[in-house]
């Protein structure tokens, strides 16, 4: 099953626009995980395909086919929520079984069914016991079971295992991948964890206020956000932010922040436009990643900065560097700091940040020396960098 948004938008009664104008078509088959924080909108997406909410504007196509009107029940979807919903008086076995009773499948294909679910979630030998009985694992597995048995074209999942300790969810991500490789159905899964996304989806749509800022597999979301926001969302550590003034000196362009330059290599220059951003300001993007004790084959771009922080993670040595500029967030509603990203003397940028402190985040080999107070060369890989502009909030393409 296809399921394509168009142009579809969300207010509620008191006013609240959750959805606005949405255009985002999940393939048949595909597993496509909305992401985004708490407050995005992306339930209220997932409640609109299932039928739940009504869409104020825009239409929802299943199949190609427009989806107004038809109940929850006749959209051949089943939900998977947080909360597990089962009966509590019930075995797990009376719970698998229940949609089919409801929908009066025979007696023989009832049993088959939940045989056949319970094997692929390796709940056969807890068939009898009731929900209390259960671990919170096992109990989303029912859950999902549960939806399994209907033999829906589409699941739609909203956060099912955000409840999970994370060696539970472990478990249970893989339980997800392989039902919907066997299944061959189409998933629309919602979380605000973004190594879930990461992890399960095909396709990811990055949601903020209500809107999609980009759609693309995995990787492309990390590699090439389009957006500050998408860029500070996905990571962890997250993309690093400096806000950096573009110059240009003999033919060459450089990027200041605070007494640091960084001179742009022409192989980044053919690119992008930054000659033409000369004496204006960007917001230069930076994975940790992008750092290295020693220059790559392509060279680097080299820094001399001041260690002020260590976090040793075992296969990786996270190294907090002090440069005027950097350390940059996008900030909540409400915040008033921007950041002195000024344009000219008389103009300030649109975008809002806050700044904890002045850091660029390193990812470097766990065996670096790097001592708090001492300073430390790294090398820079600009071919990794991404260029925002800081008043449209949008990646330089």
């Amino acid at each position: 099953m296809s399921i394509a948004f168009e142009h579809v938008s969300k207010v509620f009664p008191d006013g609240t626009v959750a959805v606005a104008d949405l255009d985002l078509r999940v393939e048949d088959g595909e597993f496509c995980v909305l992401l985004g924080p708490s407050g995005c909108g992306k339930s209220t997406v997932l409640r609109l395909a299932a039928g739940l909410e009504e869409a104020t504007h825009g239409t929802i196509r299943l199949d190609d086919e427009d989806a107004a009107g038809l109940s929850p029940g006749r959209r051949g979807v089943a939900m998977v929520f947080e909360s597990f919903a089962l009966y509590p008086h019930m075995t797990v076995a009376d719970n698998l079984r229940f949609p089919l009773r409801a929908a009066h499948e025979p007696a023989a294909p009832q049993r088959d069914r939940v045989r056949r679910a319970a094997g692929r979630l390796g709940l056969g030998k807890v068939l009898d016991r009731r929900p209390r009985e259960l671990s919170d694992g096992e109990r989303q597995r029912v859950a999902l079971g549960r939806a399994m048995v209907r033999q829906p074209r589409a699941f739609l999942m909203d956060e099912p295992l955000s409840g999970l300790d994370s060696g539970t969810r472990t478990a249970m991500r893989a339980a997800i991948r392989r039902l919907h490789y066997e299944s061959r159905a189409t998933v629309l899964y919602v979380t605000h964890d973004q190594s879930e996304a990461m992890s399960l989806a095909d396709r990811v749509a990055v949601m903020h206020d209500g809107r999609v800022e980009q759609t693309g597999d995995p990787q492309t979301l990390y590699r090439r956000p389009a957006t500050l926001f998408v860029a500070s969302f996905l990571g962890s550590p997250p993309m690093n932010l400096w806000h950096v003034r573009v110059k240009e000196r003999d033919g060459r362009v450089v990027l200041a922040g605070g007494d640091h330059e960084l001179t742009v290599p022409g192989d980044v220059l053919g690119e992008t436009d930054l000659r033409s951003r000369a004496g204006g300001h960007l917001v230069l993007g930076l994975r940790p990643e992008a750092f290295a004790t020693t220059p790559a084959r392509r060279g680097g771009v080299p820094l001399e900065l001041t260690v002020v922080g260590v976090r040793q993670l075992g296969s990786q040595l996270l190294v907090e560097l002090e440069a005027d500029g950097a350390g940059l967030e996008l900030a909540g509603a409400g915040a008033a700091l921007r950041a002195g990203l000024r344009e000219n003397p008389g103009a300030v940028a649109t975008a809002t940040f806050v700044r904890t402190a002045a850091t660029l985040t390193a990812a470097l080999p766990p065996d670096t020396r790097a001592r708090p107070g001492e300073r430390l060369r790294v090398f820079v890989d600009l071919e990794r960098a991404r260029f925002f502009d800081p008043a449209t909030q949008a990646a330089l393409d």
